[in-house]
């Protein structure tokens, strides 16, 4: 796909980390990028210093999300792109064992499930309202390509830390379902691919000390830095301008594989 301002892009998550690094990339090749986030305030901070268009979307309710892709179609025109950077977080084990009490506790199941709707059922909402879209817009090149889909799991959905399961499971599916869902869209033009990054400098990080992000940094054989969310950007917008990435999840981990704890 040849990127520039015939292009419009919708990127989940926008507001801050890998969705906003990722919507300045798409923006500074000259696409119309709308930013949707549960943050008012950081979404239309990122939306206005890239001259975009800013749009409260919460990707685990169908309405909110038909109602976001609306007003970013009457903005922009029909999306091309689109970046499902949206999550949470949820650290957690399955059982644990209270120290103080010595008491047994499951796995908070509404915590488990939230997980599941945003990460999980939240980017499949998008990637199906979204491909909609795309499926009723004219081809874009020679190759009757119409659209380009972006996901992101994590390195977690293949080898998950202690307390990870919920997460792991949310970033696993979406690993999962890359391919198939390819498959669905190959014969309407719209391709598919996932990014698992593994540490990056992002909110879920900037919380830590300093001693805690050196040690996860030196876990990373190399560069044993932290990921630059520019680093995530500059592949998805690769992804967007080479057609033959279909089907195919990435791992941007700079060779890490997560140690149990």
């Amino acid at each position: 796909m040849q990127l520039g301002t015939g292009v419009a892009a919708v990127v989940t998550g926008g507001g801050s980390g890998l969705g906003a690094a990722t919507a300045r990339a798409l923006a500074g090749k000259g696409v119309k990028v709308a930013v949707f986030d549960l943050s008012e305030a950081e979404g239309k901070k990122v939306a206005r210093d890239i001259g975009g268009e800013f749009f409260t979307c919460d990707v685990a309710s169908e309405a909110s999300v038909k109602s976001a892709l609306a007003a970013a179609r009457a903005a922009h025109g029909p999306e091309r792109i689109l970046v499902n950077c949206a999550g949470i977080a949820v650290g957690m084990r399955t059982v644990r064992r209270v120290k103080e009490t010595g008491a047994i506790e499951p796995h908070d199941i509404p915590a488990f499930a939230r997980c599941i709707e945003v990460n999980l059922i939240g980017t499949f909402i998008m990637i199906a309202k979204s491909a909609a879209g795309m499926m009723r817009a004219k081809p874009l090149n020679g190759d009757g390509e119409r659209g380009v889909i972006i996901n992101t799991s994590s390195v977690a959905a293949e080898d998950g830390q202690l307390g990870q399961v919920a997460y792991a499971a949310s970033k696993g599916g979406v690993l999962a379902m890359t391919l198939p869902v390819a498959r669905d869209l190959a014969r309407e033009g719209i391709r598919v691919v996932t990014i698992l990054p593994g540490l990056f400098e992002t909110p879920m990080f900037g919380s830590l000390p300093d001693e805690a992000r050196q040690a996860l940094a030196a876990q990373v054989p190399f560069p044993s830095r932290l990921g630059s969310p520019a680093e995530f950007a500059a592949l998805a917008v690769h992804i967007c301008e080479n057609g033959m990435l279909n089907g195919a999840s990435i791992r941007l981990d700079g060779a890490i594989r997560l140690a149990p704890r």
